[in-house]
C-alpha cells in the first residue's frame, strides 16, 4: 500500500539494490523471502496458493520420516521395509565399484535384501535425491558431496544422505544398521561456504584463498574441505587464517570477501568452494 526509501520518503518504485520499507502485508515475511510483482490480484493470488501448496507438501513429507540407517532395524521389525535400498556416489569409478563389490559381500539375513538401485560418478545430484525418495533409499557419497539443489531437497524431503572418505568406515556403518547394532553418531553440519575468486602465494604460508562467502559463516579453525566441480580434492583441514584486508578476523558472514589459509594444503584453485562444518551429535 505504501513504500518508504532509507530516508523516510514515500516511493513509487524501487529499482535493484534499493532498500524500501514496504507497508499493507497481511502477515510478518520471513528473511530470505522473495516478492513477486505481478499485474493483477487473480495471478498474486495464484503464485500464494502455489507456494503454499509446496510448503505444505514439503512439511508433510518431513513427517513421513524416511528410512535411515539408524532406524533401520525398528523399520524391519514393524514390517515397514524387507530391504535395504542404496544409491552409490564416488569421485572416481574404481572407488564406487570397490563399495559396491564391498557392500554385496556382506552377509545379512535372508529376510533382508541389500539392493544397490543406482551407482556413478561425481557429485550428488538432485536426481539423486529424486531416486532415493521414490525407493526409500539412503544416498553414500565417497569423497563427494551434494550440490545446493540436491541438499535442499534431501533437507525437504527427509533423505538420509552420508558422506564418507573411507570405504570400511560406509561398510561398518551398513553393516552395524543390518545387524542391528548402529549406534548414533556425529552428524556434519555445513555452517559456511565460500567461492575462490584468487589464489595469492606466499613464501611464507603457502596459498591464500581470495574468497567470497557464498552462504553461512567462515569462522577461524572451523573444519574445512575444498570441492572442485562437486569432488572433494581436500578434506580433514581447517582454517588456520582468516583476514578481512589486512585484519585478522575470527569470522565472515554471507557476501563478504576474505582471505583464507588452509594451512599446508595448497591445491586450491578459482572456481573451488571451501566449506567449512561443525559435528553435532545426532538425537535418535
Amino acid at each position: 500500500r505504501a513504500m518508504f526509501d532509507e530516508n523516510g520518503d514515500a516511493v513509487e518504485f524501487a529499482t535493484p539494490a534499493r532498500p524500501v520499507a514496504v507497508l499493507g502485508l497481511t502477515s510478518v515475511p520471513r528473511a530470505g523471502d522473495v516478492f513477486l510483482v505481478t499485474d493483477d490480484d487473480r495471478t498474486a493470488r495464484q503464485i500464494a496458493e502455489k507456494r503454499e501448496a509446496v510448503e505444505r507438501n514439503a512439511l508433510l513429507a518431513r513427517s513421513r520420516k524416511r528410512i535411515s540407517l539408524e532406524d533401520f532395524t525398528k523399520a524391519i521389525e514393524d514390517g515397514k521395509v524387507d530391504s535395504l535400498n542404496l544409491i552409490l556416489k564416488g569421485d572416481v569409478s574404481g572407488a564406487v565399484e570397490a563399495l559396491e563389490e564391498s557392500l554385496l559381500k556382506i552377509e545379512v539375513d535372508d529376510s533382508v535384501q541389500l539392493r544397490i538401485i543406482h551407482r556413478g560418478v561425481g557429485g550428488v545430484t538432485e536426481s539423486d535425491v529424486n531416486l532415493a525418495t521414490v525407493d526409500n533409499a539412503i544416498i553414500i557419497g565417497f569423497n563427494v558431496r551434494p550440490d545446493p539443489k540436491a541438499r535442499e531437497r534431501a533437507s525437504r524431503e527427509g533423505v538420509d544422505v552420508r558422506f564418507y572418505s573411507v570405504i570400511y568406515n560406509a561398510l561398518e556403518d551398513v553393516e552395524n544398521a543390518l545387524k542391528g547394532m548402529l549406534k548414533p553418531e556425529y552428524e556434519e553440519i555445513q555452517s559456511g561456504v565460500a567461492e575462490v575468486r584468487e589464489v595469492f602465494s606466499s613464501s611464507k604460508v603457502g596459498n591464500i584463498a581470495g574468497v567470497i562467502v557464498r552462504s553461512g559463516t567462515i569462522t577461524r579453525n572451523a573444519k574445512a574441505r575444498v570441492i572442485r566441480d562437486g569432488v572433494v580434492v581436500g578434506d580433514g583441514l581447517a582454517i588456520e587464517s582468516l583476514r578481512r584486508f589486512k585484519d585478522d578476523v575470527t569470522e565472515v558472514k554471507t557476501d563478504f570477501e576474505a582471505g583464507i589459509g588452509l594451512g599446508k594444503f595448497n591445491d586450491i584453485k578459482i572456481g573451488d568452494e571451501i566449506e567449512t562444518i561443525e559435528l553435532k551429535e545426532k538425537v535418535r
